[in-house]
């Protein structure tokens, strides 16, 4: 995980960005089938799959359809943690509340928890962020302002150049309280979709569709409109450091091909 910087120091004397190794960037297929394809399908249609092969060892198949559902995600988890060497506070809120979820399950918790855990997971993401402005470490370092995604190197050098370090910095607290918002748009989009979609007691065949089902439908209803909040942010913050740098986007952004490149790059025969 890149090494956010410190907010809270006075202008002048905040370190510039240290340098850190490339990090093996993540396989988004085995992510999305690990953590979301292969864990629907089971949910949807595991006991009417594996329920002849599961019933000589579980009293309640479902309970063992879920155990074996959400050992794909804590699986990938252990799995992505060991060969990229990177995790950060989301993936393990994400981890948590996959557990949370086959616990909610297995003891058979009364369903109205699910909605509770689902709301709660991006609520504590939030206090996350706009807690961690008064510590020397601000999320939106890792989430946005960081050397995967921008030189941060070069932009802290000019900001230097053009004294406006104090100004970046009240910058990066507007982006954070829009991370936020997004955040809290995501639990009150959670809870009311758990509300409406998981009603089955908990432990059950229909609670396990119920919560695949869920799954799906959290994507186009809640990822989307939370991704639009953070990339508003994302837009102000370049647009930022575009006024207070003069670096143009190509310049920020890390693996952006400069204006020209392609044209004074000669023709291979």
């Amino acid at each position: 995980m890149p090494d956010p910087q410190p907010s809270n120091a006075p202008a002048d004397k905040i370190p510039p960005p240290e340098s850190t190794p490339p990090v093996k960037r993540e396989n988004t297929f085995l992510n999305l089938g690990f953590n979301l394809l292969l864990p629907i399908l089971l949910l949807s249609k595991g006991e009417r799959w594996l329920g002849d092969y599961l019933a000589p060892y579980f009293d309640n198949v479902a309970v063992g359809v879920l155990l074996i559902a959400i050992a794909f995600p804590v699986g990938y988890f252990i799995y992505d943690y060991f060969k990229r060497a990177k995790y950060n506070i989301f993936s393990i809120l994400g981890l948590f509340s996959v557990l949370l979820t086959g616990g909610i399950g297995i003891l058979e918790i009364p369903t109205a928890w699910f909605a509770i855990k689902e709301a709660g997971i991006p609520l504590l993401l939030g206090l996350a962020v706009l807690i961690s402005l008064k510590t020397p470490y601000p999320l939106i370092r890792t989430l946005l302002y960081n050397p995967e995604i921008i030189n941060v190197e070069k932009v802290h050098a000019r900001l230097q150049a053009h004294a406006a370090e104090a100004a970046f910095e009240r910058l990066l607290v507007r982006c954070t309280w829009l991370l936020a918002a997004s955040f809290l748009l995501s639990s009150v989009l959670n809870y009311f979709l758990a509300r409406w979609i998981v009603v089955s007691p908990s432990g059950t065949e229909a609670f396990n569709a119920e919560v695949s089902k869920m799954m799906a439908w959290s994507w186009p209803v809640i990822a989307i409109p939370s991704m639009l909040i953070m990339m508003v942010a994302l837009m102000q913050l370049l647009r930022g450091i575009k006024t207070m740098t003069g670096l143009e986007l190509e310049e920020v952004l890390q693996g952006a091909q400069p204006k020209g490149l392609a044209d004074t790059t000669p023709d291979k025969p």
